[in-house]
């Protein structure tokens, strides 16, 4: 990996959009947890080919698990 890790690591920017940005549009209007578990799910699935593998995928699989019982929990 090269580039700048701190402000823009080279496993968050890919495909033009730095992750980021895609995670503040797809959080936009989701509620303080829901909208955490969200964004680290897209933050895990963003970067798994590029930094973990399937650790990372593994990890984006527990916040979608744990998203799912958050939503149906409300639903009630």
């Amino acid at each position: 990996m090269s580039g700048d890790n701190v402000n823009h690591p080279a496993h968050y920017t890919q495909g033009g959009i730095e992750c980021i940005d895609a995670i503040r549009a797809a959080t936009t209007g989701l509620n303080g947890f829901e909208g955490y578990m969200t964004g680290n799910a897209i933050k895990y699935l963003w970067r798994w080919k590029h930094k973990n593998g399937s650790e990372d995928l593994a990890k984006a699989q527990w916040y979608i698990d744990l998203l799912k019982k958050e939503a149906s929990k409300n639903a009630q």
